[in-house]
């Protein structure tokens, strides 16, 4: 396993060590993911396929396989300009177990609660935990990725900047074709190659991957999620999940003895740690991934929130008046795209365009002082 950036949600995050995006990322539109002529991708590709034929790949796999692929400068830009989010366990969380990914995934829970039951029951792992994974890698299925993995993975396997790293990942890739679980048209994924409802990069498919449908394929890409669902509890099982024991909770407020109290942010909640934390990370090696996803899986149940206050950030703006300011800033008609709190672009940009607006210095940052003149 390869350690992975420290905080991303979403789309192209499972398991893939430091390739993907940060934030809440989605992939490119597969209009824009659209190969082009490159003469050393083509030579590389002729190589490559001798490669694979070395590896046990049939020529017939490799031909239908490269049907249709091409080189995708679209994926390098995205490998060579990714951004680096440093962002407070607090907005990290006001992200990650949102209302809106709380509810889905109490409505989730719901839907699939029979095949998660027989799920837990096979491995151990808490059908709540298994939903909360799924709503941060993709939303629920929402955001799977739409990008041709074949082409993406030759290209970064060609020019990008872990280039054994990739070529690994499209042998792997090539297995997955050979065995019959998908075909080339349906092999897509983020641009870096996770695919999936839960975002499987293709060597951890092939360890962990399981066909709990007993259709004959780990379907992973499919619209019903039982494969994804069911290899993720696989997965968890294998890296070690204790059953019947918590992940953690805020401290004071969980049973039985931790390994370890952790206080990522100051303030704000302490959190007690068991062993299941430490298996999560094996999904992801981010602490604040692990406590989004256990407390998001807290939630999904029932839970209820941290009680801990996490306190003003350094503009002196509390989690709710930051959500008060975007209500406010969107109601002026500087659209923020939402009100979650957590200040990114959009609601930098709206800042910034409300103060042009006003004669106001333009640096976009919030303030108490924003706050206070749009009525706050």
């Amino acid at each position: 396993m390869i350690n992975r950036r420290t905080f991303s949600i979403g789309l192209g995050s499972t398991l893939l060590a430091a390739c993907t995006g940060g934030g809440v990322p989605s992939s490119a539109p597969a209009s824009r993911m659209r190969p082009v002529p490159d003469t050393g991708w083509d030579a590389w590709v002729t190589n490559f396929k001798g490669r694979a034929v070395s590896q046990g790949i049939s020529q017939t796999t490799i031909d239908r396989a490269f049907v249709g692929a091409g080189y995708l400068p679209d994926v390098i830009e995205r490998d060579r300009n990714q951004v680096e989010f440093k962002r407070s366990l607090e907005d990290y969380l006001a992200i990650a177990a949102s209302d809106e990914r709380i509810s889905t995934g109490q409505q989730m829970l719901q839907r699939y609660g029979p095949v998660l039951s027989q799920i837990e029951s096979q491995y151990g792992v808490d059908k709540e935990v298994v939903v909360a994974v799924w709503g941060l890698e993709s939303r629920y299925g929402e955001r799977r990725g739409d990008v041709p993995v074949v082409s993406a993975l030759s290209t970064l396997a060609y020019d990008g900047r872990r280039g054994q790293f990739f070529e690994s990942q499209l042998v792997a890739a090539m297995k997955i074709l050979q065995n019959g679980d998908t075909t080339p048209a349906n092999m897509t994924g983020s641009w870096a190659g996770a695919m999936g409802h839960t975002q499987f990069i293709p060597t951890s498919y092939l360890a962990y991957a399981v066909d709990f449908t007993g259709d004959g394929r780990r379907d992973i890409w499919s619209d019903d999620p039982t494969d994804s669902l069911a290899s993720t509890a696989a997965y968890l099982s294998r890296a070690g999940w204790v059953r019947g024991q918590p992940w953690g909770g805020e401290a004071g407020t969980v049973s039985g003895t931790p390994v370890a109290v952790l206080q990522p942010q100051t303030p704000g909640p302490r959190i007690a740690v068991f062993r299941n934390f430490q298996v999560i990370k094996r999904y992801n090696n981010s602490d604040s991934y692990a406590i989004g996803v256990g407390h998001l899986s807290d939630r999904i149940a029932g839970g209820a929130p941290f009680q801990a206050s996490f306190g003003p950030d350094a503009t002196g703006l509390t989690l709710e008046d930051r959500k008060d300011l975007q209500r406010r800033l969107t109601s002026a008609g500087y659209d923020t795209q939402g009100a979650d709190g957590v200040i990114g672009k959009n609601t930098e940009a709206a800042i910034s365009a409300y103060q042009r607006a006003n004669g106001l210095p333009v640096t976009g940052d919030p303030s108490v002082t924003l706050l206070r003149q749009l009525g706050g």
